[in-house]
C-alpha cells in the first residue's frame, strides 16, 4: 500500500508507540485520527501531526463507534488502523492481601483484548466497504500485542492473557478478512522506552536493558512506528506476529 494520502486511525495514539505511530503516518502524507481516553495527550499528539485528536474509551462500543464517524467526517474511510491502547497493571493472582480482584484482571482484558477487537470490528466493516486499491488491498489493521504474551512474568496473569489473546486473534481474523482484501498483524514489542517505564528507577531501567541480547537498550517507539509503516507497505506480511524485541526471550521474574 501506498501510504500518502489514506487515513487513519491511532487508537493509544496520545503517548508512546501511539504517538510515534502517529508521527510516522503523518509524515508519510497520511491524515491521522488519534484517538486517546486522555484528552490532552490526544490534543497534543494532534497539534504535532496536524491530526485530529479524539477522546475516546476503546472497551467502550459506542465510544468508538462515534471516533470512527468523527474521523470519517474530517478524513474519510480509513485503510490503516493501529491499536495501541493498553495498559499493563501487575498483580500477583495471589498477592498479599489475597486473591487480585476480579475486576482488575476484568480491566485489564476489557482495554487491551476487548478494546483492540472493537477497533479491529469497526475498521474492518469501514474498510471492506472501500473500493480496492490497485494490488485488491482496501486496508490492514495492526494490532500491539507483546512477548508477554508468550513469556509472561510473575505478576503478568492479566496482561499476558490479554496480549495472548491478541495473538490468538490475529489469524483467524486474517483469514476471514482476506476475502475483503483487509490483513490484519500484529507486532510483539519486547522492552520499549515508553511511560509505563518511566515510573521506575534508572538503575532498574538499566537492568531491564541488560537483559535483551542485542541491541543492548530499550527499543524506541520511532523503531516500533517504522515497522508499522513497512507492514502497511509490504502487502504479503498478512495474519502474522512479528517480535521486535531484540532477541529477548523473558525470565520468569
Amino acid at each position: 500500500m501506498e501510504l500518502e494520502r489514506h487515513a487513519a486511525i491511532v487508537s493509544g495514539g496520545g503517548s508512546g508507540l501511539g504517538r510515534a505511530t502517529a508521527r510516522a503516518l503523518a509524515a508519510a502524507g497520511v491524515r491521522v485520527a488519534i484517538l486517546d481516553i486522555n484528552e490532552s495527550a490526544a490534543s497534543e499528539a494532534a497539534r504535532e501531526t496536524g491530526g485530529l485528536a479524539i477522546p475516546t474509551d476503546v472497551a467502550d462500543a459506542k465510544s468508538v463507534e462515534d471516533a470512527f464517524a468523527a474521523a470519517r467526517e474530517r478524513h474519510g474511510p480509513a485503510r490503516i488502523a493501529v491499536n495501541c491502547a493498553g495498559i499493563g497493571t501487575a498483580g500477583r493472582i495471589v498477592g498479599r492481601d489475597g486473591p487480585l480482584p476480579l475486576d482488575a484482571f476484568r480491566r485489564v482484558i476489557e482495554i487491551n483484548l476487548i478494546g483492540s477487537f472493537n477497533v479491529m470490528r469497526l475498521a474492518a466493516a469501514e474498510m471492506s466497504a472501500l473500493e480496492p486499491l490497485a494490488d485488491g488491498e482496501r486496508g490492514i489493521i495492526i494490532s500491539t500485542a507483546s512477548v508477554a504474551a508468550y513469556e509472561g512474568q510473575i505478576g503478568q496473569a492479566a496482561y499476558s492473557a490479554s496480549k495472548g489473546g491478541v495473538v490468538s486473534l490475529t489469524l483467524p481474523a486474517a483469514r476471514e478478512l482476506a476475502r475483503y482484501g483487509v490483513r490484519v498483524v500484529a507486532i510483539a514489542p519486547g522492552i520499549f522506552a515508553t511511560p509505563m517505564l518511566e515510573g521506575l528507577a534508572p538503575n532498574v531501567r538499566d537492568s531491564l536493558a541488560a537483559s535483551i541480547p542485542f541491541p543492548q537498550r530499550l527499543g524506541r517507539p520511532d523503531e516500533y512506528a517504522a515497522l508499522v509503516l513497512h507492514l502497511c507497505q509490504n502487502t504479503m506480511i498478512n495474519g502474522e506476529v512479528v517480535r521486535l524485541d531484540g532477541a529477548l526471550r523473558m525470565a520468569p521474574r
